[in-house]
């Protein structure tokens, strides 16, 4: 296997590797030993993009664990983290002083000094955006975050928050991380578009609609203690007829070419051209060569969208 591809976070940020670490198991279904090991097999295979999030890890957990499991090699690595969602008592929004407290917080848990990415991680109705905007952007004068980045924000706001930055003079957001997958598209009509023009980068998560597109399951096979036997929103949303018969379609497509489904869902997303980094998490160090190995096909996309609309 190659070294591992690296690519833009958008238009100015830093490089990223193709695969990033999604963290949110750390702390919660895995321990600190567990944590170590998935993050030293992330290292190994040459990730450097490693996204967490205050809420992950039943609140701090995986930012605790993740600074822990990093020790000296943070400052060889791309560190993201994410504000906004319920804290509980610590609070949840992005109002001004709300985001230098949570920020405080991360950077207290991760055992660091900086973040190389900040992103809020959903629309605050209750505060303007040029408000957070303008607080993110101190906080990046200050050195204490390199660059910014929403989730799950929609086209229209993120052109507004662009707007914004460009009359006002504030850092703009480099990127925009959203669910994105061969199974769940519905950023293709508008964000993904807007992202293009405004060259900001897509960091996609549930990129195997939260194991669909893993090859493990089947319409009568949920195995126990995966996350579809344990959560019914999950198999309401992903596990319905259509979507069934898209992924048999593409399980035939990617065995008939020599690779897996896994394999094909991860090098599909690679190869559209707003993608940055692929976010996937990993409870195993296994996981992690999988992943890694899953990004190295080069597709033809076009053979792939006809089996979609087949």
């Amino acid at each position: 296997m190659g070294a591992m591809q690296q690519r833009k976070l958008g238009k100015n940020g830093p490089d990223v590797s193709l695969v990033g670490l999604g963290c949110n198991n750390f702390g919660g279904r895995l321990d600190q030993a567990a944590t170590n090991a998935v993050v030293r097999a992330a290292l190994d295979h040459g990730i450097t993009l490693f996204d967490t999030a205050d809420i992950y890890g039943n609140q701090g957990g995986s930012e605790t664990m993740l600074g822990k499991a990093l020790g000296s090699e943070r400052s060889n690595i791309i560190l993201a983290s994410k504000f906004g969602m319920d804290m509980g008592e610590a609070g949840q929004g992005a109002r001004p002083e709300y985001i230098r407290k949570a920020l405080a917080a991360s950077l207290k848990r991760l055992g660091t000094d900086y973040l190389d990415l900040y992103q809020l991680h959903k629309p605050d109705p209750q505060t303007p955006l040029a408000d957070t905007l303008g607080t993110l952007h101190e906080l990046v004068q200050a050195g204490q975050v390199r660059a910014i980045g929403c989730s799950n924000l929609d086209a229209a706001g993120v052109r507004e928050a662009a707007q914004i930055a460009k009359d006002q003079h504030l850092t703009p957001f480099i990127c925009a991380q959203d669910e994105y997958s061969l199974l769940v598209r519905d950023v293709e009509a508008e964000l993904l578009p807007t992202l293009e023009e405004l060259e900001m980068g897509l960091l996609p998560y549930f990129p195997l609609a939260s194991g669909l597109l893993s090859g493990k399951y089947g319409p009568d096979n949920i195995p126990e203690g995966t996350r579809f036997a344990s959560s019914q929103g999950a198999q309401d949303k992903y596990m319905t007829p259509d979507n069934w018969r898209k992924v048999q379609a593409l399980e035939k497509y990617a065995q008939a070419h020599g690779h897996t489904l896994l394999e094909l869902a991860f090098s599909w997303l690679a190869a559209q051209p707003t993608v940055s980094s692929v976010i996937a998490g990993a409870t195993r160090a296994e996981q992690i060569a999988q992943n890694v190995k899953a990004a190295s096909w080069a597709l033809d996309t076009s053979e792939v969208e006809a089996i979609l609309k087949g």
